[in-house]
């Protein structure tokens, strides 16, 4: 379903219901899809709303406006729209970003007082993303290239997954807008949030594969616990980055341990 969120089109996927809300953002290139198996699993329990970002699958993409403040004050909108009271961020990689900044602004806005806690699955950092200068580069000149979204698939996962998943992550990458495309490599991965994470109120919670290549799990000792000191950091055994794609029961059994607990 669209959303008129913020002056643009988000598009919305909605499943289950429950007295918590679980909000559910995807990875850089990605969309809400990558959360179907993972709601699938929780939608008897829990309201589940997995958000397509700006420029990403199919919400709209203007020219400008994809800061990371941009992106949470979206969410932040949708909450109020939604009239979601009693909820949890559920963020990847980019957007765990995101979902870190939306959740330093809680005190400041009645609209996120219902926020209860921050699940991230390999987050990007409130600091500058360590993406190497020519991995940067390549991700650049290759946006909307079947063959460079290939090898993004193959560098960013470590357990098999269907050909229909595959197909999907590859779609999900060409259809990113390039103005998404690049202002996150050239801008917001490279913001620095990281003077409000004291403002964080809620527990985070951190689910990070052993093998992932794009944010490895020192990247979370490194990068994040130091400006979240009570995040707690769980790794998944041979898995990449792509954890709602390569093993969707396991994020969705942390997921339900972290909430309930």
């Amino acid at each position: 379903m669209k959303h008129f969120i913020n002056g643009i089109q988000l598009n919305v996927r909605e499943q289950g219901s429950g007295p918590m809300t679980l909000i559910f953002l995807h990875y850089f290139g990605g969309s809400a899809l990558e959360w179907q198996s993972v709601m699938n699993l929780l939608s008897d329990r829990y309201r589940c709303v997995a958000v397509d970002l700006r420029g990403f699958g199919d919400s709209e993409a203007p020219d400008t406006g994809y800061s990371v403040g941009d992106m949470a004050e979206d969410i932040t909108c949708l909450v109020q729209k939604l009239g979601i009271q009693n909820f949890a961020l559920v963020g990847h990689s980019m957007s765990g970003k995101v979902a870190l900044l939306v959740a330093a602004q809680q005190a400041t806005r009645a609209e996120l007082a219902g926020l209860q806690a921050l699940v991230l699955l390999s987050p990007s950092p409130p600091v500058p993303e360590p993406i190497p200068d020519d991995e940067r580069q390549k991700l650049l000149t290759g946006h909307g290239q079947r063959a460079s979204a290939e090898q993004t698939l193959k560098n960013i996962t470590a357990k098999p997954i269907s050909d229909t998943a595959r197909e999907q992550i590859i779609a999900d990458d060409l259809r990113s807008a390039r103005p998404a495309w690049e202002a996150w490599l050239q801008e917001g991965s490279l913001e620095t949030i990281s003077d409000c994470m004291s403002s964080i109120q809620v527990p985070v919670s951190i689910l990070v594969g052993s093998d992932d290549q794009a944010l490895p799990p020192e990247v979370q000792s490194e990068l994040v616990l130091p400006y979240v000191p009570q995040a707690t950091v769980d790794i998944v055994p041979g898995a990449g980055h792509l954890l709602p794609w390569e093993v969707p029961d396991v994020v969705a059994a942390f997921i339900s341990k972290k909430i309930a607990d």
